[in-house]
């Protein structure tokens, strides 16, 4: 374990990332419950057409890719200690008020708020654990951060099914208390994170002096500026828009991430497909989603090791080729299973193995958060609403 530590004295470091998954836990269960709630009678209850349940699912991305560029800047200047439990605690608010709108106004104007107050999690998190540790030490945090996505993934559908059975109680609809609890459980953890989530190196109170200047040495061994102290100016701003290769990161993660959408909003639909009931297709989603996590943290650590994160990429990427490739070529209802296996570990490596490569490759404290900002919302808006109404069609509607 010696080398997951910043160093032996402060072990208690390395509980970042386990934290800041969590919080991912709950980031990627608050944007999974729309979908879930369609099929427990959302847009039935509130009389909404199909374009209507795509636009609401679709106006959250906007929001959230409008704001995330900003959110590393406000990061730095507020504290992690603040700004990421507060950025929890809001959406938890706004997922409370989803379960108590009565019309697609409502409902819209609640997704909005919800991309904007979720904005900062995703890039915050891993340009705070990227102010941390080295550059040969990143991958496998943010390997085990993004596992997170993997864990919500499994188990995501069958808590909501379990809570929309909560049919009536109160008089409110299940998919009402869906939004509800999973909203007030987000409230618990985003105040509880106050007193979890630490500060950068400079500032962290839980470490002694000498511990502080041994991190910041460490840093600064490795060329890293995180280990001095930056004021914020505009110019960091537009060095990190006009440099090229966070637009060539963006468009790497365009590729990613699209795939990771496609897959997770039809592998449900992919195992029912095979003759499976609704629930046991829930279950059998789990191992896929289960594989990923493990093929991730394993990617993320032979990255560090090796340093050669595109070549990771390119390798993983086969293996989704592969399924992908299974899934549309036949018929086997056991074929189509091993292909979602194959599929969901050629996805979620390369999301995390993605934010590592520009954590690495970008210096300047609030440059690297800014192009962090940048590159991840990059294919939200677009490809969300069209899988989205793929979905609808292929359902029937509502």
């Amino acid at each position: 374990m010696a080398e997951f530590l910043i160093s032996d004295l402060i072990p208690r470091s390395d509980e970042h990332r386990q934290r800041e998954g969590g919080e991912y836990t709950y980031e990627r269960r608050c944007r999974q419950v729309l979908m879930v709630d369609s099929q427990a009678g959302l847009a039935r209850d509130l009389q909404m057409t199909d374009g209507q349940y795509n636009a609401s699912l679709s106006i959250f991305f906007v929001s959230y890719a409008l704001f995330e560029p900003l959110t590393n800047v406000l990061l730095k200047r507020l504290r992690p200690s603040i700004f990421l439990p507060l950025t929890m605690l809001l959406w938890g608010i706004v997922m409370v008020t989803m379960g108590l709108v009565h019309n697609f106004s409502g409902l819209a104007a609640a997704r909005w708020f919800l991309g904007m107050t979720e904005a900062g999690l995703f890039p915050g998190v891993n340009y705070y654990l990227s102010c941390w540790y080295k550059r040969s030490e990143f991958g496998i945090r943010a390997a085990v951060f993004f596992s997170a996505a993997a864990l919500a993934g499994s188990f995501g559908g069958l808590l909501a099914a379990a809570i929309s059975l909560m049919e009536g109680v109160g008089g409110k609809h299940g998919w009402a208390w869906i939004f509800i609890l999973e909203g007030l459980v987000t409230i618990i953890a985003g105040i509880v994170s106050y007193w979890m989530v630490h500060d950068f190196p400079d500032e962290a109170k839980f470490l002694s002096a000498d511990d502080r200047r041994r991190v910041l040495r460490r840093l600064k061994e490795d060329q890293q500026s995180s280990a001095q102290h930056e004021d914020f100016k505009m110019e960091y701003f537009w060095a990190s828009v006009l440099d090229w290769k966070t637009w060539a990161f963006a468009t790497i993660y365009m590729g990613c991430d699209g795939a990771l959408y496609a897959f997770s909003l039809f592998l449900p639909k992919i195992i029912t497909g095979l003759g499976y009931s609704s629930i046991r297709a829930n279950l059998l989603s789990v191992p896929p989603y289960a594989a990923a996590a493990i093929l991730t943290v394993f990617i993320g650590w032979l990255a560090d090791r090796t340093g050669q994160r595109g070549l990771c990429n390119i390798g993983v990427s086969f293996l989704g080729i592969i399924g992908f490739s299974m899934l549309l070529g036949s018929g086997d209802p056991g074929v189509q299973y091993a292909g979602t296996f194959l599929g969901a570990l050629g996805i979620y490596p390369c999301i995390a193995n993605t934010i590592s490569w520009v954590g690495n490759n970008v210096e300047g404290v609030y440059k690297r958060g800014v192009t962090l900002g940048v590159s991840f919302p990059s294919c939200h808006p677009c490809s969300e609403k069209k899988l989205t109404y793929r979905r609808l069609l292929s359902d029937g509607g509502t």
